[in-house]
């Protein structure tokens, strides 16, 4: 259930093109301080968690060990996407109460 709302929040941040994808993508727009969310595929590897950790503490942005690939690729509409970067303070906000248990919209 909660799983459903969350890829369904970054479904549409998606097609708001709130997101971004991929680590390249990823580390560019933290590089420009657009992004407000780091969400973590749970089974990414330990290399690519640890690197987006270090970034996230450094950079003071939130990431969230969340969902598997697979769950995050369907949510966006594309292959084997490990990494997530959120644009948006509103939809960062909501994807984390939700993951933190609080209610969101629905």
């Amino acid at each position: 259930m909660i799983n459903n709302k969350v890829c369904g929040l970054i479904g549409l941040a998606t097609r708001a093109g709130k997101v971004v994808f991929g680590t390249e993508a990823v580390l560019k727009e933290i590089e420009r301080n657009k992004v407000k969310l780091i969400i973590i595929a749970t089974d990414a590897s330990e290399r690519t968690k640890m690197k987006f950790k270090n970034i996230s503490s450094d950079k003071n942005i939130p990431i969230m060990e969340y969902l598997k690939i697979d769950e995050i690729s369907k949510a966006i509409g594309k292959d084997n996407k490990a990494i997530i970067g959120l644009k948006d303070i509103n939809f960062s906000k909501e994807i984390i109460k939700i993951i933190n248990g609080g209610e969101a919209i629905g």
